[in-house]
């Protein structure tokens, strides 16, 4: 089942690049008994509508039925990452500097293990985020390869 996501990656994505859309991620979970396909697509200036989401889930569908790579039956969603997207690849983060953000870690970073604050500048082996704890700010560095999540977040 790990593999569905990328093979489902390298189908969608030609189909996501001819709509000049961009492709963020790729879910196939399982909840109850029912399976689920889920493809996040967006702009690359951000917003989507339902006539986008729904040319990507009938050309999407189509080759899913050609290819068949997916034994057991699911469902096939298409939709916005919303507000909150996932950050995972390098240009999602990039695109994020500046941006408020939510970041769990696998194992506590300066006693956290959890963040919300403003990307202020990212490299492929780091994050830096500028936190509010109460009154004050603390500059909080976390490596990549402790990243359990990673999203955009809403700042009230």
């Amino acid at each position: 089942m790990s593999k569905v996501p990328s093979l489902i990656e390298e189908l969608a994505k030609p189909i996501v690049e001819e709509l000049n859309l961009e492709l963020v991620d790729v879910e196939f979970v399982k909840e109850g008994r029912n399976w689920f396909l889920r493809v996040y697509v967006d702009t690359p200036e951000g917003g989507i509508d339902i006539e986008q989401c729904a040319q990507v889930s009938e050309r999407l569908s189509l080759l899913l039925d050609e290819n068949d790579p997916i034994t057991q039956n699911y469902y096939l969603e298409v939709s916005s990452p919303g507000a909150e997207r996932p950050l995972k690849k390098d240009a999602d983060f990039e695109k994020a500097i500046g941006k408020f953000i939510y970041v769990k870690t696998y194992e506590p970073v300066k006693d956290m293990k959890e963040f919300q604050g403003y990307l202020t500048s990212y490299d492929e082996h780091t994050l830096v985020i500028e936190v509010r704890i109460k009154t004050r700010k603390i500059t909080v560095t976390v490596e990549q390869e402790k990243i359990a999540l990673a999203r955009l977040a809403i700042d009230f």
